[in-house]
């Protein structure tokens, strides 16, 4: 059997392509005395499509929020081009995250509640002996619960991301689209986004997990190194 398990880059790099050289391309080389505002544009944001095209190449499978960022990063350099008004940017930027959390909360109405297929991996969790415990315990019911209260937690910080992408895009791009004041913002904008709202909602992730973590060592009365295969 072939070893075919992808590659990840370094978060180091993700946030190299995705943040700091478009923000430095949008907001030092925008002016008609280096790349001109739409060449700026262009080649700032062809820096994530690049990077979304390796990941798609590299692992060779459709990915939803990936998808969903290509065509935000489309949309972004349209209103960019277009020169179309400056609350379009506002709405796409809350637009994107509101999508994927109205897709988490759907599927909490489904037999696969995303944070159910995220969470209950069998190479991660040792999955046959959590699930016995809990037969055992008569947990498995309140165990599914837990499940449905995270995906709801879970889709909250897209709505919290939603809401602060409306937020950062109406403070701070407030330039007509189309000029070298509007690329400075972009990349203002991008730069800021990291801190207040990547930041924090890796913060909120790891706290649903957390959460989850304790509800199985405590319906389980399972160790960590029994609940987790770790190798």
């Amino acid at each position: 059997m072939s070893n075919t398990t992808a590659k990840k880059p370094s978060p180091l790099f993700e946030i190299l392509f995705n943040v700091f050289i478009p923000s430095i391309i949008l907001m030092k080389l925008s002016g008609d005395e280096y790349l001109g505002t739409a060449t700026a544009l262009v080649v700032a944001l062809a820096f994530p499509l690049a990077y979304g095209g390796m990941d798609l190449v590299r692992n060779q499978k459709f990915n939803f929020i990936a998808a969903l960022g290509f065509v935000s990063v489309l949309l972004t350099g349209g209103i960019g081009l277009l020169e179309l008004d400056t609350r379009w940017l506002a709405l796409k930027e809350a637009l994107i995250p509101g999508i994927i959390g109205l897709a988490v909360l759907g599927s909490t109405f489904t037999r696969y509640p995303l944070m159910q297929k995220l969470i209950l991996n069998d190479t991660v969790l040792n999955l046959s002996l959590i699930n016995q415990r809990l037969k055992e315990s008569g947990q498995s019911a309140a165990f599914e619960r837990c499940l449905m209260w995270s995906n709801y937690l879970f889709a909250s910080t897209f709505v919290f991301s939603s809401a602060m992408n409306y937020f950062l895009a109406t403070w701070i791009v407030t330039s007509p689209a189309g000029t070298p004041a509007f690329n400075e913002e972009l990349g203002k904008m991008t730069l800021y986004s990291y801190p207040m709202i990547a930041i924090p909602s890796m913060l909120m992730m790891f706290g649903i997990f957390y959460y989850i973590w304790r509800q199985i060592r405590a319906m389980t009365a399972l160790e960590t190194e029994q609940i987790f295969h770790l190798k």
